[in-house]
């Protein structure tokens, strides 16, 4: 931690270290949280796709989030869209499974927009995502914050 009580990584970088639950949400220092997904790993389009759907099965979608974020900034530029796409899709259910309905359904609804035009590269099954997120989006305004989606039952299947 730096003099000013942020978290810095050795280049100044803003970096939190404290734990984290299964959504992603900050537990306080010293309390057990799951275990975080390193940042900056380059993975082919296959261990990415298998990673982050171990994460989703797991109820895990903050943290398959941060392996989708890692190929968007690492992949090539013209699937840089399918990736963040990707990462808004698990960020959407983050959302939706905290009680964010407004966030959830907006995100949701960005992500399957970035990934519709893509042909299921990778054997990601692009528009059947889509058309999940789209659902889910809806659901989700339709039952409020009152009632937050469960991120393990609602994950999708990111492959055909």
């Amino acid at each position: 931690m730096s003099e000013s009580g942020r978290d810095r990584d050795s280049e100044g970088r803003a970096r939190n270290a404290r734990p984290r639950d299964g959504l992603g949400r900050p537990l306080p220092y010293g309390a057990e949280g799951v275990e975080r997904q390193p940042e900056g790993v380059v993975r082919t389009p296959d261990r990415t796709l298998r990673e982050a759907q171990r994460l989703l099965d797991g109820g895990r979608p903050f943290h398959a989030h941060e392996v989708f974020e890692d190929a968007w900034k690492s992949g090539p530029e013209e699937e840089r869209a399918l990736w963040r796409g990707m990462a808004q899709l698990a960020v959407g259910l983050t959302h939706a499974a905290r009680g964010n309905t407004t966030g959830g359904a907006r995100l949701l609804r960005r992500g399957a927009a970035e990934i519709g035009g893509y042909p299921d590269p990778h054997g990601i099954d692009a528009a059947g995502l889509a058309v999940w997120a789209r659902e889910l989006a809806l659901r989700v305004e339709r039952t409020g914050a009152d009632r937050p989606v469960d991120a393990a039952s609602e994950s999708p299947r990111l492959t055909r």
